[in-house]
């Protein structure tokens, strides 16, 4: 612990994070690449006892239904949620996004419930739908990021300490409220490390 101090004490510009990646579906392996890749430490997440040891965690993309059913069964959705309340940074990509929302426009279901942000799932359509493009987001990199979109929802409504960080023809897909990022698209399946190395620097702050 006193080691851990002095790191943050005289090394700010480098800290060495420990990011925990939700292992119950999806892209989860691509996700601890990038945190890797940026020299930070990645966790498959499966146990609530996981936790404690963590500097922030990412939802990946997935089926939110089931991922929210296996947050239940595993004991894990209230200490999640308590945790996230708490200041606990997190980022939900997909159908991360959807498991942070409090409301959901066509699905009666709210999961962890805690960024003020209304989502429409599946608002790109099907499979065959999906696209990829590049977006300039200044907040999170100088040059154009690659936006990979599968089965991707969009934010509608947001609340009042909600940043919107990215539409993409008139549609909200990535935004941020203090501790909490969500994005509708997928930055683990490209080769830019942008947004986790922002996501880093949330953990860090």
């Amino acid at each position: 612990m006193v080691k851990r101090v002095l790191r943050h004490s005289f090394f700010n510009e480098r800290i060495n994070m420990k990011i925990g990646i939700l292992g119950f579906q999806g892209a989860f392996l691509e996700h601890e690449q990038h945190i890797r890749t940026l020299g930070h430490e990645a966790v498959d997440v499966r146990y609530t006892e996981q936790l404690e040891e963590l500097d922030g965690i990412i939802l990946p993309g997935g089926e939110s239904t089931t991922i929210g059913k296996l947050l239940i069964r595993t004991g894990m959705m209230e200490p999640l949620r308590k945790k996230i309340e708490a200041g606990f940074p997190v980022w939900g990509t997909c159908a991360g996004m959807i498991l942070l929302a409090k409301k959901l426009v066509n699905d009666s279901t709210a999961h962890l419930a805690v960024m003020d942000i209304a989502v429409r799932r599946n608002a790109y359509g099907t499979q065959i739908d999906s696209f990829d493009t590049r977006v300039l987001i200044p907040e999170v990199s100088k040059e154009p990021i690659p936006l990979v979109f599968i089965r991707a929802p969009y934010i509608e409504e947001v609340g009042e300490q909600v940043k919107v960080m990215c539409c993409l023809n008139g549609n909200i897909v990535a935004a941020r409220q203090q501790n909490m990022l969500v994005t509708s698209f997928h930055p683990e399946l490209t080769e830019d490390s942008a947004f986790h190395r922002y996501f880093v620097n949330m953990c860090q702050n």
